[in-house]
């Protein structure tokens, strides 16, 4: 038997709060990232739609659909001053759900802010190459065919992403802060040019106004869903929340702040566009069906001549270059977010040494901007699919609102108003909206519907073994996680012999979780007409004492336990009831030895009838989970027990009254080349870092004699931690080496079998 690289480190799974990138963003940082997002580009693409379809009422739908935007970012400040952690509304879900369903939620989320991103970005080259052919025409020169083609619009969009995606990756502010100024003073101006306009020729404003709904509140309502993505971007505040100082103020203004300055630009200058901007004899619904693109800088033509024109074109790059720079800064934090949980590559959450900015994040969110921006034939309909996207997760948010508040009524965050009717009243409203863009968009729908298939599928075979592995350790590191989701639970430590249950409960109370797990102690005692009266009595003295000495020790270690006496004919079918009735997540049961055929194949029938995590707890005389120095845990190719191992290793290190150390062991044939050997161990490597939490090491032995090799490391180890086999999804076995180690160690073990 030969060893090689005996401690080799694993490095360390890391918390969440410890990867965030330095708070550098203030009030004002935060607020042009808001303002940048929404402010002009949602407005010079959809006024003339909404116009179109409704006349003046669209002045009425952008009304209503700043007040939905507004209930929705009070759920959005509430959730995001309770958790201060860049990702937005993929942390939200990840808090309050499970790791699947916030991969699912990131993901959509991810793709939406993205496409959202690409069409801000052939926004910008489709103003640029405008006002660059209207120069060119006012200079008397004749530009060049290709300057408005749609190859040329796609290539500066690239370049333009590109060039996004360079300033956000080299920044650690937000990016674009003096061109969300610059925009908002340029809208500034056409608004108080109108107005000096509207004073001084005083237009017939009320016959302009009338009919205010031309088509009826139906169209109305088609309006206001068309429209609503023009005040979409105060959520990418929350999106990099963790980037942001002191969180629990800065973040519930900036939203607030943003859209009530997009509010503020929307409504005067949709009222001064329908008041000024069409011809005597016109209305501005004639205006918008003929011209709907470029209805904005019509109107302003017609009340400031050419020069508003110009102030419209100004305010469409700079509107176009903020907002793409503001949805490719959030979009990359909340990937840097889901591969923080290993639900993307773990790659993808690289800080740069020096700027701290997660570069790669960046680098693939651009990427796939320009995928995007290269099926320019679909823009039309992923952009219609971010819209609707954007809708079921403002929905899905205000829904996550009302359930963190009723799992945990006290945080120090801002609070939502009017709870709980005021986010259900938005969630309701934004289901509404969303329900009419999937009918009258069913590309949309499509779009979103392939999206999802590619994450399921992502999910399934790459990212959901990692990423419930690391949300295994982030749930045995943060009992709050577990509280927010909802979850209490329960480990049954069934127990019949008073020599045992002290130590049972031990073991129990470190597999429980402080505060929110609960351990509840089982004794079962046989029917009183199989025993005679004396033996009946005994029986159940004995049981008093088992169930007495189990809470005292349980309590002692700062369990939350019940104790529970049941009468049943056979034992192990009792066990198997009383764990399906109380639903419990973890069955542990105390073993000697698996020489015994018949008590293996009890043990085996029980593991593979529950759904729950099995663990088999064997231990000398004397063990108490403080005096665990060094665990070894050998390994192998398949990796279905990691989620249970890792919490278990979590809550034995901060049971340890010392640093505890994990070996993990791995066992090659003897004849194994030395190529091999490291491939095999830059495999584990990647598998097992993790779920590391403590300081651990690697040892690889050659030999062919798999038990005995483990037996020999035993010697040096405190704890041993096995893995049940599994045949198949619904059968778990004792494999025979499991049986030679267990038979042959002296040092306490545990076989597990996590549930699933």
């Amino acid at each position: 038997m030969a060893e090689t690289s005996p401690t080799a480190p694993v490095q360390g799974a890391r918390s969440s709060a410890s990867i965030e990138t330095g708070r550098t963003i203030g009030l004002f940082a935060a607020t042009c990232i808001g303002v940048g997002a929404i402010v002009g580009g949602g407005i010079l693409a959809l006024a003339g739609v909404a116009l179109a379809v409704t006349g003046p009422g669209a002045l009425l739908a952008f009304g209503l659909n700043g007040i939905i935007a507004i209930m929705t970012a009070l759920s959005f400040a509430e959730l995001s001053s309770a958790f201060p952690q860049s990702g937005g509304t993929y942390v939200f879900a990840k808090r309050v759900l499970t790791v699947g369903p916030a991969f699912i939620v990131g993901w959509v989320v991810w793709f939406a802010s993205i496409v959202a991103a690409a069409l801000y970005a052939l926004g910008f080259a489709t103003f640029f190459t405008t006002g660059l052919s209207a120069g060119l025409d006012a200079g008397g020169i004749a530009g060049p065919t290709w300057l408005g083609s749609t190859g040329f619009t796609s290539v500066l969009a690239a370049l333009t992403m590109t060039a996004s995606a360079i300033v956000i990756a080299r920044s650690t502010g937000g990016s674009g802060n003096a061109i969300s100024v610059a925009k908002v003073i340029v809208f500034g101006v056409l608004i108080g040019g109108g107005v000096w306009a509207w004073v001084i020729t005083d237009p017939p404003a009320s016959a302009r106004m009338t009919p205010f709904l031309p088509a009826g509140p139906g169209a109305l309502f088609q309006a206001m869903g068309y429209t609503f993505i023009a005040l979409q971007g105060f959520d990418l505040v929350a999106a990099v929340a963790g980037e942001v100082r002191d969180p629990r103020r800065t973040l519930p203004r900036a939203m607030l702040i943003s859209l009530v300055i997009a509010l503020l630009v929307y409504l005067p200058l949709l009222t001064i566009v329908t008041v000024l901007g069409p011809a005597d004899g016109s209305s501005i619904q004639d205006m918008a069906r003929a011209a709907p693109d470029t209805i904005i800088a019509e109107a302003a033509r017609s009340y400031l001549g050419e020069k508003g024109f110009w102030l419209v074109v100004s305010a469409g790059v700079l509107s176009m270059l903020s907002a793409l720079l503001a949805n490719v800064y959030a979009a990359s934090r909340i990937a840097q977010a889901m591969a923080r949980d290993r639900t993307l590559p773990a790659v993808v959450d690289s800080i740069h040494p020096q700027r701290g900015t997660p570069v790669f994040a960046v680098a693939v969110t651009a990427g796939i901007g320009l995928f995007i921006i290269a099926l320019v034939h679909d823009v039309a309909a992923a952009g219609a699919a971010s819209s609707l996207i954007f809708l079921i997760s403002f929905a899905l948010v205000q829904i996550l609102c009302v359930v963190a508040r009723r799992r945990r009524p006290r945080h120090g965050g801002f609070r939502a108003p009017f709870f709980p009717w005021l986010p259900i009243s938005g969630a309701l409203l934004c289901a509404a909206l969303a329900a009419y863009q999937s009918v009258v968009v069913p590309t949309a729908g499509l779009v979103v519907v392939g999206w999802l298939a590619i994450g399921a599928g992502c999910y399934i075979w790459f990212f959901g073994h990692r990423a419930r592995v690391q949300d295994a350790v982030h749930e045995a590191q943060d009992s709050d996680l577990l509280e927010l989701r909802g979850r209490s639970p329960l480990v049954l430590v069934p127990t019949a012999h008073p020599d045992s249950a002290g130590l049972l409960s031990l073991m129990a109370a470190c597999i429980a979780p402080p505060r929110v797990g609960r351990v509840l102690m089982l004794n079962v005692v046989p029917p009183m007409n199989t025993l005679s009266p004396e033996d009946f009595t005994q029986r159940l003295d004995d049981s008093a004492k088992i169930l007495r000495d189990s809470l005292e020790a349980a309590l002692g270690a700062g369990a939350r336990t019940e104790a529970l006496a049941t009468v049943g004919l056979d034992p192990w079918d009792e066990i198997a009831r009383v764990a399906r009735v109380h639903h419990c997540a973890t069955l542990l049961l105390g073993m000697s030895e698996l020489s015994d055929a018949a008590l293996r194949g009890r043990l085996e029938r029980l593991a593979s009838e529950l759904s729950c995590n099995f663990v088999l707890f064997r231990f000398p005389p004397v063990w108490h989970p403080e005096l665990v120095r060094r665990v070894l845990v050998p390994v192998r190719g398949n990796a279905v027990h990691n989620a249970l191992r890792a919490r278990l290793l979590v809550r034995l290190r901060y049971r340890a009254a010392s640093a505890l150390e994990v070996v993990y062991l791995v066992v090659l044939p003897a004849t194994t080349s030395d190529s091999d050997r490291a491939r095999v161990d830059r495999s584990y490597r990647r598998q097992l870092r993790d779920e590391s939490t403590t300081p651990s090491s690697i040892r690889t032995v050659l030999a062919d004699d798999v038990s005995a090799a483990i037996t020999e490391a035993t010697h040096e180890c405190d704890l041993l931690i096995l893995g049940l086999s599994r045949l198949d999804r619904s059968r778990r076995v004792f494999s025979e080496m499991t049986r030679k180690v267990v038979a042959s160690t002296s040092c306490a073990a545990l076989v597990i079998s996590e549930s699933g």
